[in-house]
């Protein structure tokens, strides 16, 4: 190129790099997002991906706070923006709320109590933005910004209160259930909405219930609002019912009246709030004196904040999984129906939540060989149904299945009546009426006897089955009264049987069933009430000069058992509704002929059932999804029934 020409094109770049610089560099270029950049961008944030969200990035950057201060997102940044807060500005507050948040991720690495320091901002700019900004919350309730700061505050409370519980235990103190300082903050806990179980003061461990995942469940069940939601772990071993015998514990089958026989839910689920003091902005802003709060989410579903009702979050699913997952239910089943150390002798209840007087007892009765595991679905999809959960509270019977089913009946119907007057003495709450009991199997049996009557029947079948002459009877039967002499449980109204062995079963007086059945080892409690009885119950002869040794669990589910076969016509109570689901393996048989491959159909059918289903399946029935289907239709037709007086 010519020298001439070239200085001249220099020339021109120059100049148009002037008018450049004088039009401000105006140029905008235009970038299609792909649906996860998309994403990225609406909802990233330092809690999804480490980095501050493009609308706090575009706060600073409008701000300009971003040449100077915050060049680094320092404390010296955070600083600015708040200085700036002179007004209910979402937007600052918001992004106040995120950089106290990645500043507080920071300080966990080097400084507990800097960190919680930083964690009562994250949650006090969150709050303020919640609730005291110019717009309130329901103006914005579909907005992602919204919910991004809902989770910083969440976060930053369940934060708070674990790291708080930790501190507290560690130094000895007394938990985080009076007031105390700590990180520059006057904290005073509020307690007065929930009720932990008996004999608990405080919980031995607080565990957020969002790092909890588990397997054997179909669904896990929330409930979306604000608050932080904890697990309060209350006993190391929740099996309360694995204790050993005592002398003179029993007598005549009723246990001593000062060793209890249920215990309320050993992991609770909790909802905490972390309440900022002041009535406006400007008072929120500079308040040191905060509030814990903590909810019974089962209870309260919503709370009242600065003049707006706001939801509660909830999780009802993580708490009676821990339990379950900690239980180890299964194992102990074996050895109590072989019984081993470390088994049950005795019945026990299990509350799934602490006792409420105002809702109605669900009550659950596995089968053999069984546990609270049997229903873990079940229970689940219960608490998952907001107007099941609200009606119903959940008892779950767990009790030794190696003893005959006499015995059962009667220590399980003395736990149930204890336990109820234990709660409401005068019998006057609804939790002490209109109770619905479920029933799989064994337990279904036991369910059909605590709503029959049994007259002379049973005890006139033991008598000729034992051969008891009128010298002995008489003296016997004042013993054997509790066990075979009964009337309905008052406050059942309504049964679900679900694969049930009403008339017994061929498989239990068969082959490797009956040698199996010979390990069986009777619970030492009855040996221990009724040894004696037992005894010489043996040596008596019937007509046939045959002797007939007591019989366990499994001999009580032969279709050939006399005690199953008087039991199977006891008269169930007038005022009982009751349904059945059946099983049956194969479809393509017919339904009189079938079976669930051990029940048969003729002995788990119930004439006179309010409805009955059968279902393809196995005996384990009650875990499949069109059981549980079923019993909660059948649930929310007694509470529709009950509600109109129509039952």
């Amino acid at each position: 190129m010519p020298t001439g020409l070239c200085k001249k094109f220099r020339r021109a770049l120059w100049f148009a790099l002037a008018l450049a610089a004088l039009s401000g560099c105006g140029m905008v270029k235009t970038k299609t997002l792909s649906a996860r950049e998309y994403i990225a961008r609406e909802r990233g944030d330092v809690l999804s991906s480490g980095e501050i969200s493009e609308a706090t990035g575009e706060l600073l950057r409008t701000t300009g706070l971003d040449q100077s201060e915050c060049a680094q997102l320092s404390r010296a940044c955070i600083g600015a923006l708040s200085r700036r807060i002179d007004a209910p500005d979402e937007r600052r507050l918001a992004a106040a709320a995120e950089l106290w948040l990645k500043e507080a991720l920071a300080r966990e690495k080097t400084s507990d109590e800097a960190a919680l320091e930083a964690w009562f901002e994250v949650a006090r700019n969150a709050y303020a933005y919640l609730f005291f900004s110019a717009r309130p919350l329901d103006q914005r309730a579909l907005e992602a910004r919204q919910i991004q700061v809902g989770d910083y505050y969440d976060y930053a409370a369940q934060k708070i209160v674990t790291g708080l519980y930790r501190k507290r235990l560690g130094a000895g103190g007394a938990g985080i259930r009076d007031a105390f300082a700590a990180a520059g903050w006057n904290i005073r806990m509020d307690m007065s909405r929930v009720r932990f179980p008996e004999g608990v003061s405080l919980p031995k461990e607080l565990i957020p219930a969002g790092s909890l995942a588990f397997s054997g469940l179909r669904s896990s069940y929330r409930r979306d609002g604000l608050g932080t939601e904890l697990v309060a772990v209350m006993n190391d071993d929740p099996v309360a019912a694995a204790a050993p015998p005592r002398a003179g514990e029993f007598v005549d089958g009723r246990a001593d009246a000062n060793r209890p026989v249920y215990s309320e839910m050993p992991s609770p689920a909790l909802t905490l709030l972390v309440h900022f003091a002041g009535d406006d902005l400007a008072q929120v802003l500079a308040t040191r004196d905060v509030r814990i709060a903590a909810y019974d989410p089962y209870r309260d579903a919503s709370v009242g904040i600065h003049g707006q009702r706001v939801p509660l979050s909830a999780d009802f699913t993580a708490g009676y999984a821990l339990w379950l997952s900690r239980a180890h239910f299964s194992h102990q089943a074996i050895k109590t129906l072989l019984g081993r150390k470390q088994g049950i002798d005795r019945p026990h209840i299990y509350m799934m939540q602490p006792y409420d007087p105002d809702r109605r007892v669900l009550l659950m009765l596995h089968g053999l060989a069984s546990s609270p595991e049997a229903w873990v679905n079940v229970v689940n999809e219960i608490a998952g149904d907001r107007e099941l959960r609200e009606q119903f509270q959940v008892w779950q019977v767990y009790y030794p299945t190696n003893a005959p089913i006499a015995y059962n009946q009667a220590i399980i119907r003395d736990a149930v009546v204890r336990t109820l007057g234990h709660f409401d003495p005068g019998g006057d709450s609804r939790a002490s009426r209109d109770m619905v009991l479920i029933g799989h199997s064994m337990g279904g049996v036991l369910a059909r006897l605590l709503v029959s009557s049994s007259g002379d029947t049973l005890w006139n079948e033991v008598r000729q089955e034992y051969a008891v002459d009128a010298e002995r009877a008489e003296a016997m039967r004042a013993r054997l009264d509790p066990l075979l002499r009964f009337e309905p449980l008052p406050q059942a109204e309504r049964v679900i049987f679900i694969a049930a062995p009403h008339r017994g079963t061929r498989v239990a007086g068969k082959g490797l069933v009956q040698w199996l059945a010979g390990l069986v080892k009777l619970p030492g409690t009855l040996i221990a009430g009724f040894g004696d009885i037992m005894q010489e119950l043996a040596q008596g002869k019937r007509e046939d000069g045959s002797r007939r040794a007591i019989p366990n669990s499994v001999d009580n589910l032969s279709q050939t058992n006399p005690f199953v076969r008087a039991a199977a016509d006891l008269p169930i109570s007038p005022k009982v509704r009751y349904h059945s689901i059946v099983a049956r393996r194969d479809p393509k048989v017919a339904l009189e002929a079938s079976d669930d491959g051990l029940v048969p159909y003729a002995s788990s059918h119930l004439p006179g059932a309010a409805s009955e289903l059968a279902i393809t399946s196995g005996h384990s029935v009650q875990e499949t999804a069109a059981a549980i289907s079923e019993v909660r239709r059948i649930l929310h037709e007694d509470i529709d029934a009950v509600r109109s007086g129509a039952r």
